[in-house]
């Protein structure tokens, strides 16, 4: 299936500046597959290592680093010569070996010449624990769960996403298409983005084999909760991990320790949810003090929402049945709007914005998401249904005169004077609206 990652690709390989690449990612979120099409397809000579299935490699990272010498036993290993030229080095699940991880210092130092891409799926994990990591050394990117524009384009939508990218101002669909992307939506929020389900379901048009793989996935990270990090360690990221579907499910979606376990407190929990987050398995969203730029310098670290990567995982966790499909907003409004709460965070996380912020009050007012986007700061509400409501926002403006203030909604595009309502399918699209297309 096309990745929006894949243009980044073809960006990193024809760099002058180019560096040994380290792709993060959860696990099941595609990356395997991306970087076999993309070295396939873009390069003359490639080569695949898997240094989980295959022990031997260990042997290659061992005492000398040379890149040279590495390259010449691996050649010999192979059973063919290895030229820099035109050729792809994948080293996926890198962070069974993390010597292989220091390597690429010296690649990048005395090999330029060799393209390489290095992945794994707790590679986030293991790059915090590698004492000498190679920093400066190496690019990073991230793949995620598929977002809704991938899944549309996966889905054969392709035109319509083209039509919202191409678009000069905001515009709003026709019902008939607005409709068509509402009931494209709820299928997303219940399949979710893992390439594995979504490819499934456009297989066998079947929703319990996509939910099989679900949970399939769910196992796998359970067992990854025990198989990196200690006995301890790994029951409290169990712990955590299956109190965040609950936590979502509440109106106050601020993250309480003791909603984990009775009288917990953050000293437990602190290591628990690093590991959670540098796996890409959960996104983050803190409270500020106050919209002020930078965001960061404002934001309340001890107090957060905790999201996880794919609403398709959350429904799952919840054992969200698919008759809820069909019916006419139940997916946006179960759970107190937990879904669309959850598909609004990946999707902004999605969009270039590297942290989640949102905004309270005293008297219990709370902006959903507080966006800063050139130079400027804007709230979000999200609306899980049709009302116009807005008492919170309003609040918020009322006291910080942003210059707009944003909502996202299953309404179709409108814009009333400083208020923008954006439907939920366009939310991938927030930062170019606002950028471009705001008159």
């Amino acid at each position: 299936m096309k990745r929006a990652l894949y243009e980044q690709l073809i960006i990193w390989k024809n760099s002058s500046k180019r560096k040994p690449l380290l792709l993060q990612g959860a696990r099941q979120v595609g990356k395997t597959y991306l970087v076999n099409a993309f070295g396939k397809a873009e390069y003359t000579n490639y080569i695949y290592l898997n240094f989980e299935q295959d022990p031997n490699l260990h042997n290659l990272f061992t005492g000398n680093l040379d890149p040279h010498l590495i390259i010449s036993n691996l050649g010999l290993y192979l059973g063919k010569k290895i030229e820099s030229e035109d050729t792809l080095l994948f080293f996926d699940e890198i962070q069974a070996i993390p010597l292989a991880i220091t390597s690429l210092k010296y690649f990048y130092e005395q090999c330029p010449g060799f393209h390489i891409i290095a992945a794994g799926s707790l590679l986030g994990v293991s790059v915090g624990k590698t004492s000498s990591f190679p920093v400066g050394k190496v690019n990073f990117m991230t793949l995620h769960p598929m977002q809704f524009s991938e899944y549309l384009t996966a889905f054969g939508e392709e035109l319509i996403v083209e039509k919202q990218l191409k678009a000069e101002s905001i515009e709003m669909f026709p019902e008939i298409i607005h409709d068509k992307l509402l009931s494209h939506l709820k299928n997303y929020l219940y399949l979710g983005g893992m390439p594995e389900v979504l490819q499934s379901y456009i297989t066998e048009k079947d929703i319990t084999i996509a939910r099989a793989i679900q949970n399939d996935i769910l196992t796998a990270y359970q067992r990854d909760f025990s198989k990196y990090t200690e006995k301890t360690q790994a029951i409290r990221t169990s712990e955590l991990w299956n109190s965040v579907p609950n936590q979502l499910a509440k109106e106050n979606k601020k993250f309480k320790y003791g909603d984990v376990r009775k009288n917990a407190r953050s000293k437990m929990y602190e290591q628990t949810i690093e590991w959670l987050k540098n796996a890409g398995l959960i996104h983050l969203a803190y409270n500020i003090q106050a919209p002020k730029i930078p965001l960061a310098g404002y934001a309340d670290y001890t107090k957060f929402k905790i999201f996880l990567l794919d609403t398709g995982l959350l429904g799952a966790m919840l054992n969200l049945t698919p008759d809820i499909i069909i019916k006419p907003n139940e997916l946006f409004t179960e759970y107190n709007g937990a879904f669309i709460e959850n598909f609004v965070a990946s999707e902004l996380l999605l969009s270039e914005n590297n942290e989640l912020y949102y905004w309270t009050s005293k008297s219990d007012a709370e902006v959903d998401f507080i966006l800063q986007i050139s130079n400027e700061v804007y709230p979000l509400e999200v609306k899980s249904g049709i009302s116009r409501n807005l008492k919170s926002i309003r609040s918020y403006a009322d006291k910080y005169k942003p210059k707009y203030i944003f909502r996202v909604s299953p309404r179709n595009f409108s814009q009333n004077n400083e208020s923008v309502n954006v439907p939920l399918y366009a939310v991938f699209l927030l930062r170019e609206i606002i950028q471009t297309k705001m008159k």
